[in-house]
């Protein structure tokens, strides 16, 4: 039926094909066609909504809320709202960037790489500043070289890791925004 004014009639509310042109009739929802669902945590605050990522061909499609979330209950704020538009927008960076010592230009090196010279350094900073032992002799078996804090949207197991982690390392200094 055409004529919007007769839909109107029959369906008062607009709740139903009054609603709905030819051509919205006709959609699918992107949800629909997704291969997998995902669970997630937004990671853009302290808060820590659920999200549903739809993944379709390996692609992200979708990113909703979750609406069995305790926490969110299927809501999400614009950030979280726009999670999908920052998963695949075409600005997105997949190198990591660097300013070698003494250098005025920054260069673009692949993520590996990058990862490797973290490691690198994360190994000579706990070697340069390891304290094995107090001016009385009392073993410390520390560094004051290496520390950590965490980001809010970690959740309790990931910060559990994360301390043992850090702490096998021998830092100290060890914390999470969520307390701060």
């Amino acid at each position: 039926m055409r004529v919007p004014l007769l839909r109107q009639l029959r369906d008062p509310l607009g709740l139903a094909r009054a609603a709905q042109s030819e051509h919205s009739a006709k959609l699918t929802p992107r949800t629909a066609t997704a291969d997998r669902i995902v669970d997630s945590i937004c990671p853009y605050c302290a808060v820590g909504c659920g999200q549903k990522v739809y993944v379709k061909d390996e692609k992200v499609v979708q990113i909703e809320g979750d609406p069995h979330s305790p926490i969110s209950r299927g809501r999400l704020c614009p950030k979280g709202a726009a999670s999908e538009g920052y998963v695949n927008s075409p600005l997105r960076e997949y190198k990591a960037r660097y300013r070698r010592p003494g250098g005025l230009q920054w260069e673009e090196i692949d993520l590996e790489n990058a990862l490797d010279m973290i490691a690198d350094r994360v190994i000579e900073a706990r070697r340069e500043t390891w304290e094995d032992s107090d001016e009385q002799g009392k073993p410390l078996n520390r560094t004051r070289g290496i520390a950590f804090l965490g980001g809010a949207t970690l959740d309790s197991e990931e910060n559990y890791l994360i301390k043992k982690l850090f702490t096998a390392a021998g830092a100290v200094q060890i914390e999470n925004q969520a307390r701060i």
